[in-house]
């Protein structure tokens, strides 16, 4: 019969002699290390006896500005208007002096009865408003300087006319739009024109009269 054979397993065995050297070693390590750190152990006492903590604080943002009032504008008082008292109107009715007629009757006490002057109005020295005036004489020449530049238009004046017909006073009415034009009608019409004065009562007067002038290619 066959019999089984068991092997048994053999442990090593720890070497004393090593590890009584490791131990050595490491006691003499820490050994050195506890004499290198004993001297600066009170300087790391007081650095650490230093060290302050900061506190941080939160400051909170200030309150918002409220905005400036508005300026306050003065007004000046109004200033009291002048009371104008009111001007009283008189009303004076002409009256007319009856007319006496002298009578034919002699009489020893007579004598000369003034006859009132009836009033007379003189002639008015200047026509009321503006009339119409015939033209005795109207030569009018067109400026080179307008021609040239193409430039036509009427001018509307008005003329202050003497008792001779003559201009002695001349007015632009409504410009033909070009101030040459304007300019040239008024000088030549004041002087070299010539009109039939307004008459008024058989006297001859000033009179305002419109005269237009027309300044066209067409008269070249």
């Amino acid at each position: 019969m066959p019999s089984a054979s068991l092997a048994v397993v053999r442990r090593a065995q720890p070497d004393m002699v090593r590890v009584a050297a490791l131990s050595v070693a490491i006691t003499l390590n820490l050994a050195a290390l506890l004499l290198a750190m004993r001297p600066l152990a009170p300087q790391i006492a007081d650095a650490i006896q230093t060290v302050r903590v900061e506190t941080v604080r939160i400051i909170e943002p200030p309150p918002p500005t409220p905005p400036p009032p508005p300026d306050i504008v003065v007004k000046p008082l109004p200033k009291a208007l002048p009371v104008t008292p009111p001007v009283p109107v008189v009303h004076v009715q002409q009256v007319t002096p009856p007319v006496v007629t002298p009578t034919t009757e002699p009489s020893d006490n007579a004598k000369p009865i003034a006859v009132p002057t009836p009033n007379v109005t003189p002639p008015p020295s200047i026509a009321p408003g503006v009339v119409s005036l015939a033209y005795r004489s109207s030569p009018l020449k067109f400026p080179v300087q307008a021609l040239r530049q193409r430039m036509s238009g009427t001018v509307l004046l008005r003329v202050l006319v003497d008792e001779n017909g003559k201009p002695v006073d001349v007015v632009i009415e409504q410009s033909s739009g070009f101030k040459l034009l304007d300019n040239s009608a008024r000088e030549q019409v004041l002087a070299t024109w010539l009109f039939q004065p307004a008459v008024i009562d058989g006297h001859a007067v000033r009179a305002w009269a419109r005269v237009p002038v027309s300044f066209a290619f067409q008269q070249m």
